[in-house]
């Protein structure tokens, strides 16, 4: 019997396990890396993180940007009008300064093109003793500008430049307007800030301060130099002309946020009489009045809560003549109740001569009164 050849089986059965170890570490590699791969998820973007220069410093939050649309209705508002606002410049007829040296004062306030002729709406007061007048657009552009009428009474005027507008702001309604709503007024304050933009609310409506009635009282920051700017409401309209603000009372209260703008429909009807006319004539009934308030009404015994109380009415004059009395409260003009507009801007609306009826307070009792109205003496 032959004897095994155990030098040769030994080579092999070392051969089959060398193979076998390779053979499996190779299978099993490959098995790995593929299971490895299915088991790593799909990679994401990693959020960018602010860097700081300190090395130990912890994570912070991921940087988040914001953006706003500007499409909001105030920054609408703003961008329709705003090219239409301009700066009204006032070269004042020349004084006598020191020395005996002639001296042209300046001033400065604001002013809306309300036409696309040229017309410039601005208060009265910032065109007062005007030598030569200067309006600068809202891109710098300097025009003079000739006067083409004024209102004291209203406190407003009318200027003309020539050239090509670069806007013209839209009057809105403003018997529309309610206490609470959005009010943003634009200007040039203090001559320099030309294109300020400033927001607040409809305060209140038809308030009287010294002469002037019917307007509206907004909390929009107004200063110097915004006069005769408008007041407009979040849909771009200008609802007011800026005339006047109130910061102290004569017993030395301080007031913040109590400014005044002339309502829109009687901007109107004022500017349309300037331009076709020159000058703004006026029905006239003859009374010197004040509105209902607790103040006004305080020694009466009334229980009116609207209308005007008449302080005084003048000899001769067409109240006179209709039997209108010193204590009585006008509570509506022609069948118009005086509960929001003002009885000047309801006499801009009639002639001499129109016969109207006044329904009064009197001794607790309400009576009708037919006025012939006259024509109001240009020196009133």
């Amino acid at each position: 019997m032959q004897r095994p050849n155990y030098a040769l089986l030994s080579c092999i059965i070392l051969l089959a396990v060398l193979l076998g170890v390779v053979g499996g570490g190779v299978m099993g590699g490959v098995m790995g890396y593929y299971a490895a791969q299915n088991a790593v998820p799909t990679a994401k973007p990693i959020p960018v993180m602010a860097i700081s220069s300190n090395p130990t410093a912890q994570p912070v939050a991921p940087v988040t940007n914001i953006t706003l649309k500007e499409d909001s209705a105030v920054i609408d508002a703003v961008r329709k009008v705003k090219p239409a606002v301009v700066t009204v410049v006032n070269k004042m007829t020349a004084q006598r300064g020191a020395f005996g040296r002639s001296v042209s004062p300046t001033s400065s306030g604001s002013g809306i093109i309300i036409d696309g002729k040229g017309y410039v709406v601005t208060n009265n007061h910032v065109v007062v003793n005007a030598q030569s007048l200067l309006v600068i657009l809202s891109d710098g552009t300097k025009l003079d500008a000739k006067l083409v009428g004024t209102d004291p009474l209203a406190d407003l005027a009318v200027l003309k430049v020539e050239g090509t507008m670069p806007a013209v702001a839209p009057l809105g309604d403003s018997s529309a307007l309610q206490p609470g709503q959005v009010a943003i007024a634009i200007g040039s304050p203090l001559g320099d800030f030309r294109g300020t933009v400033t927001m607040g609310v409809v305060s209140a409506m038809n308030r009287q301060v010294g002469p002037m009635q019917g307007l509206i009282q907004t909390d929009a920051a107004i200063n110097n130099g915004n006069s005769g700017g408008p007041l407009i409401n979040s849909l771009g309209q200008v609802i007011g002309v800026n005339t006047l603000v109130v910061r102290n009372t004569s017993e030395g209260n301080v007031a913040e946020g109590l400014g005044f703008a002339i309502p829109s429909n009687l901007v109107r009807e004022i500017t349309s009489q300037l331009i076709a006319k020159g000058k703004v004539e006026r029905a006239y009934l003859g009374i010197i009045y004040s509105p209902v308030d607790p103040l006004s009404t305080s020694g009466l015994t009334m229980s009116a809560t609207y209308g005007v109380v008449i302080n005084r009415v003048e000899a001769g004059t067409p109240a006179a003549k209709a039997g209108v009395q010193e204590g009585d409260v006008i509570l509506a003009f022609d069948g118009q109740k005086l509960d929001q507009d003002a009885l000047t801007a309801l006499l801009l609306k009639r002639k001499a001569g129109d016969t109207i009826a006044l329904t009064i307070l009197r001794d607790g009792k309400q009576l009708e009164l037919k006025v012939t109205l006259g024509a109001r003496p240009q020196t009133q």
